[in-house]
């Protein structure tokens, strides 16, 4: 029986009111598109809001609106998967003060002459899980906490021996000694900090999300460039390559449901509990029917391979004899369903050779990436396929940007 049928029969008065419907939880941010596609157009589909269903514009920056290293950059909607591109990107110039300890215990940071500082490059793709804000959030917030976690190690990473003790002094006379011994290198704080960076970022994004009732999650591919050297670092199935005359080498490895099967199942062996009784961590080959009860099948367990955490590769960017046609490459799955690194390099092969004047070569072979994702039946697959996914593409040049990338 209904609320409104026991007031009427047992209660004077009226019918009780209708009830309230469940007032929507705002979004931690607003929705928007990369801040360096502003001014890129104001066609269907442009523009920060909901597109219409037909509408798939491959979205690149204005012309004249100059990426850092003169990158190239594009990007799709999904076909209709989502009422938003769940996608986010981002890229910039870092600039890493120096941080000096005074006398006193307090500890302050000093803002020196700009000669001082140590710039470099950044690059990010973002692809948003459950919706657009936590790929959002990852784009506001990630390039800061990089920032930051770069500072604390800045005079170890500037040093000719790395010292234990980060203000630039050592403790005791024996700390060169243990630094050596322990082999650590200016890259092992840069790829520390990027740990760290990707760490306090999920944190950030998960009291955001939380605060406003939301949920979700995204994957992360970032490529930095400091002194010289190109870091790409992976959390997710987004991909990075480098694209070479006669090389391609992928940058990046992808975390998918098989690869961090390992590390769900150890967390269901910690923590059964998760699990509320209704799931196992088995792994199976196929989904178990009821035929399958009493008797032996084939499963996995947490302990029969090994798990991944994040990946950073590191590209010493000023050893390699690079070519005015060497790039790298980075993109989010939705360009890797359909094409493979090989593909991916041909394109790249047969475009930028033949346009070496145009300005906006990079960011017109972005475009032709996603175009090649698109159906054609004369695309490099040859059989039509199509990326109903989000896609994004970042097209990095390495010759004459990279040649210069060690300075401060």
């Amino acid at each position: 029986m209904s609320a409104g049928w026991f007031r009427r029969r047992f209660l004077p008065g009226g019918p009780l009111p209708a009830p309230r419907p469940p007032r929507p939880r705002a979004s931690p941010v607003p929705y928007r598109r990369p801040r360096f596609l502003r001014g890129s157009g104001s066609g269907p589909g442009t523009a920060d809001a909901p597109r219409r269903p037909d509408a798939r514009p491959v979205r690149s920056p204005a012309r004249g609106r100059a990426l850092p290293w003169n990158a190239g950059y594009a990007e799709i909607i999904n076909a209709e998967k989502s009422e938003f591109n769940e996608d986010q990107a981002a890229c910039g110039q870092l600039c890493i003060r120096r941080c000096e300890f005074g006398a006193e215990e307090d500890q302050e940071w000093l803002t020196l002459c700009p000669e001082e500082f140590l710039t470099g490059h950044y690059w990010a793709l973002f692809d948003g899980h459950g919706g657009p804000a936590a790929a959002i959030l990852a784009a506001n917030t990630l390039h800061s906490c990089l920032r930051r976690q770069l500072e604390a190690v800045v005079e170890g990473m500037v040093a000719t021996r790395p010292p234990m003790h980060l203000s630039g002094h050592c403790v005791c006379p024996s700390d060169p000694q243990f630094v050596e011994e322990k082999g650590i290198r200016a890259e092992d704080l840069v790829i520390g900090a990027l740990e760290s960076a990707f760490q306090e970022c999920d944190e950030v994004i998960g009291r955001e999300l939380e605060a406003s009732g939301q949920v979700g999650g995204c994957t992360a591919l970032v490529a930095v460039s400091l002194q010289g050297k190109l870091y790409v670092a992976n959390a997710g199935d987004s991909r990075a390559i480098l694209v070479r005359k006669d090389e391609v080498r992928p940058l990046s490895s992808e975390f998918t449901p098989e690869t961090e099967r390992q590390r769900i199942q150890q967390l269901a062996f910690v923590y059964p509990e998760l699990l509320a009784g209704e799931f196992t961590r088995l792994e199976f080959p196929r989904r178990l029917k009821g035929d399958d009860l009493g008797q032996k099948v084939l499963f996995r367990d947490h302990h029969m391979r090994g798990w991944l955490n994040l990946q950073v590769t590191v590209l010493d960017v000023d050893q390699l004899e690079l070519q005015e046609e060497d790039v790298v490459v980075m993109a989010t799955d939705g360009l890797w369903d359909v094409l493979s690194n090989e593909q991916v390099a041909r394109l790249v092969r047969s475009f930028l050779p033949g346009n070496r004047e145009d300005p906006h070569r990079f960011s017109e072979l972005a475009q032709r990436l996603i175009h090649s994702t698109q159906g054609k039946d004369d695309g490099p697959t040859g059989d039509g396929q199509v990326s109903y996914d989000d896609i994004s593409v970042f097209v990095i040049p390495l010759h004459s940007q990279g040649q210069r990338s060690g300075g401060h």
